[in-house]
């Protein structure tokens, strides 16, 4: 149970680091304080001492950073920090791939706004995760069926009509994606 407290708590801090993009320490704890408060019934002195406990576990881990500049100290989210919330985002899913491909291609684009670019670091890491391959920064494009899959990442993430899924029957120079992907 400890151990799931932990896990839980610093899904709080990547995600809420993920969000906001870099983040002030002093900003941080106050705000998991808060959102742990809702779900924890230890006094406000065991949820610091959690917070920061998970906070040196994830610095250890690599999945963090603590910054210094002239304004403090910020925490921002380092890029296996990244792939470790696109994990406890999604899951470990992945995309069931037939025996035989059907030629067509599935292609997932998106423009997501400036303010919300930790949202867009989080859908890149996990289309790259689930092996899509990019064409731009905001084109990815895979070989098999994944319609379900997206929808649930587009609501999971609150990205509505920032994401559009496409099945393509015929794309442009795709001998490279073919090769890619082992494709005949």
């Amino acid at each position: 149970m400890k151990k799931e407290n932990n896990i839980n708590i610093q899904k709080i801090i990547l995600s809420t680091v993920a969000i906001v993009g870099i983040m002030s320490v002093a900003v941080v704890a106050p705000n998991a304080l808060q959102v742990i408060g809702k779900f924890s019934k230890k006094n406000k002195r065991h949820r610091k001492y959690y917070i920061n406990t998970s906070i040196k576990n994830l610095l250890n881990r690599d999945l963090i950073e603590i910054k210094k500049t002239s304004k403090g100290k910020f925490i921002r989210l380092t890029e296996k920090g990244e792939q470790e919330l696109a994990k406890y985002e999604l899951g470990d899913l992945e995309i069931k791939k037939p025996k035989k491909w059907d030629k067509k291609w599935r292609v997932v684009i998106f423009d997501i706004k400036e303010t919300r670019k930790g949202i867009r670091t989080i859908l890149r890491n996990n289309l790259n995760r689930l092996g899509f391959i990019k064409l731009q920064n905001s084109v990815w494009v895979f070989p098999y069926e994944c319609q379900e899959l997206i929808i649930m990442l587009k609501s999971n993430l609150f990205l509505g009509k920032d994401v559009l899924y496409m099945t393509v029957e015929n794309l442009e120079n795709d001998k490279w994606l073919k090769e890619e992907f082992m494709l005949r």
